[in-house]
């Protein structure tokens, strides 16, 4: 072999080398981010000092009164599942989450599509559980009043919708701002006739205030970690570094054809 022929092949194989290194950054690059986020959301979250000083005394009893009112159409044990997908689908895909949660919105803007495509071919189910993990850490009331806000929507029939729209707005963890009902229905103008005299209301009111604490006090008997929590089949599959939307995607066709 001439010494031209073999400067061609190590500068090909050199090439090809760095090429893979450059798509095992950007895949660690991926991972980082969704993992790095979700350890933002912990239940043990240690708050900043500053923000909790900040916020010491206000809404310091936050707990809602009354009776729990789940939204139309909840499912599950207590009410506290609120369904996306038709019911017959065979895998189920259960959702802790909280929408001040910066991993959850990660976990959303990866996943997605992914979903929605699942759901709308009808091959998944998805049970959303709200829960207010930021409030209690961070203090404030942003999380229970999105969580009751996406209840109201439910009861609109536009859950999904609406869902959608908080995490694409969600301020920073540290920025309360969904704790203020007129942002939340200014978010609603987004979601087409969603903005009503009814579901103004039923935010102004509260109506799911003591729904989205008794699914919050669910999550805490549960003994999970922190959200978002994703269940396939009662299994954790958001723990697995590994697990990416072509993978899901996966193993709901997998459980479908099972």
């Amino acid at each position: 072999m001439s010494e031209k022929n073999r400067d061609g092949k190590r500068t090909a194989r050199e090439r090809l080398a760095v090429e893979r290194e450059k798509q095992k950054s950007a895949e660690k690059r991926r991972r980082t981010l969704i993992v790095g986020a979700s350890v933002v959301c912990v239940l043990g979250l240690a708050a900043v000092i500053g923000v909790v000083a900040a916020n010491a005394g206000k809404d310091k009893d936050s707990k809602a009164s009354g009776p729990a009112v789940a939204p139309s159409g909840a499912q599950g044990k207590d009410g506290l599942a609120i369904p996306v997908g038709k019911d017959g689908a065979k895998p189920t895909l259960t959702i802790w989450e909280d929408f001040r949660c910066p991993a959850c919105q990660a976990f959303e803007a990866a996943y997605r599509s992914t979903l929605h495509e699942l759901t709308d071919s009808g091959r998944l189910r998805i049970d959303y559980h709200l829960v207010r993990l930021i409030d209690d850490n961070l203090r404030g009331t942003g999380s229970l009043r999105a969580g009751n806000a996406a209840a109201c929507a439910q009861d609109a029939g536009k859950f999904r919708d609406y869902h959608d729209v908080l995490y694409e707005n969600q301020p920073k963890e540290t920025d309360d701002a969904f704790g203020n009902n007129s942002k939340l229905i200014e978010l609603a103008g987004k979601v087409k006739g969603l903005d009503t005299a009814t579901f103004r209301t039923c935010v102004n009111d509260g109506k799911h205030d003591a729904w989205v604490d008794k699914s919050n006090a669910a999550f805490k008997a549960g003994g999970f970690g922190g959200t978002p929590t994703v269940l396939l089949g009662g299994k954790n599959i958001y723990q697995d570094q590994t697990l990416t939307p072509a993978k899901l995607k996966q193993m709901v066709l997998a459980a479908n054809k099972g």
